[in-house]
């Protein structure tokens, strides 16, 4: 009996306590970027700074220690506790899908959707946000929400700003009120 297994029939969960979601959040990536309305911005670029938050169901990672889940698999751990993959919220998909589901969000991967489009210059920072979310939630099919905020250090305003930065979410977003400053 696999470890899973075990504690699964030892704490035998009502559906509702299964309904599991996470926030996953990289705070500070650092980017040099040619992101900015003026010409000296795009030849000279800039330091940015990226947080991004998302929110994401991983009621999967229950039953797999991994960042993906065979369905028959868990279906089967459920069986054992006279549940279904309805009962926790699961559909079914496609059957490859369903061999390789996402139980969460790979960080590793946010950190790359974020990297390409921040190689991407642009004359407004919520142009950027705005391709930074779309495309965690293009990537994603387990995402609630997200949010990003886009900083840019020392502006060239003329005078000392320490940043001036931009936010944007789409979905279901619930960010916690801790963490480092960036």
């Amino acid at each position: 009996m696999a470890i899973s297994e075990a504690l699964f029939l030892i704490f035998e969960p009502s559906p509702t306590e299964l309904q599991l979601m996470a926030t996953i959040a990289l705070e500070g990536m650092r980017f040099f970027a040619y992101h900015g309305y003026y010409e000296e911005e795009q030849i000279l670029g800039n330091e940015f700074v990226v947080d991004i938050f998302v929110n994401t169901e991983t009621i999967l990672t229950k039953f797999t220690d991994d960042l993906h889940a065979d369905l028959d698999q868990v279906e089967e751990l459920l069986k054992a506790g006279e549940m279904s993959l309805k009962a926790i919220g699961v559909k079914r998909g496609k059957p490859d899908d369903d061999k390789h589901r996402p139980t969460t969000v790979n960080y590793e991967t946010l950190y790359l959707l974020c990297q390409k489009e921040m190689r991407e210059p642009a004359h407004l920072l919520e142009t950027v946000v705005d391709k930074i979310a779309d495309s965690i939630t293009d990537y994603f099919d387990n995402v609630e929400g997200v949010l990003v905020r886009l900083k840019k250090l020392n502006p060239p305003l003329g005078g000392r700003v320490a940043s001036a930065w931009v936010m944007a979410s789409r979905g279901e977003i619930e960010i916690p009120m801790f963490g480092g400053e960036s």
